[in-house]
């Protein structure tokens, strides 16, 4: 859904892409960075300190910036590759496996509701590799993508409600992969 608001924020992205390619550093360690980011707001979110919520998501916040970051450098500097859309894309399932294994961990929401939640987000993430290894493009398909999961953790989650947040991903995933196998059900043309 945040995917369809990208055309309109085109100047300001390519702009933030430019600053952060003036530094040298490759798209690639813009991504490394944004998981270590991700690592970071696990491991609070696990330790469960006062305000790890908050911390958690200002870390996690922190780390998605970052995953708009390393896109942006790959296409202002023309190095975008396969390479680096593979560990773009592992990486983030990295990230979310960690940040909901944090959640888990932390003790923030019930064991079978974080399993749940990371399921169906992976779920939305391999029907969309699956569809597009069949032609199907589905970026911009479904109420819930990663980023939006991923602000639903951070922000309900910020507000103290991580248990809350985590219940809505999975509302927003088991919709999203719902309307991502219609999608390419009705696409595919055998």
């Amino acid at each position: 859904m945040l995917n369809n608001f990208r055309e309109g924020l085109k100047p300001a992205l390519q702009n933030m892409g430019k600053v952060f390619a003036s530094t040298g550093l490759s798209a690639n360690v813009w991504t490394a960075v944004g998981l270590g980011f991700a690592f970071a707001s696990a491991i609070v979110y696990g330790i469960h300190l006062h305000y790890s919520f908050v911390i958690g998501g200002v870390l996690l916040l922190i780390s998605g910036f970052f995953d708009v970051v390393d896109g942006q450098v790959a296409r202002v500097t023309g190095k975008t590759s396969k390479r680096g859309a593979f560990l773009d894309s592992v990486f983030d399932k990295i990230a979310e496996v960690a940040i909901f294994l944090g959640v888990l961990i932390g003790n923030y929401s019930e064991g079978y509701l974080v399993m749940l939640a990371i399921t169906l987000s992976l779920l939305v993430s391999y029907t969309r590799a699956r569809a597009e290894s069949l032609g199907v493009q589905l970026q911009g398909i479904g109420i819930g993508e990663r980023a939006e999961r991923l602000l639903v953790i951070a922000i309900v989650g910020v507000a103290g409600f991580l248990n809350y947040a985590v219940i809505i991903v999975i509302i927003i995933a088991g919709i999203t992969l719902i309307q991502r196998i219609v999608a390419t059900a009705k696409k595919i043309n055998d």
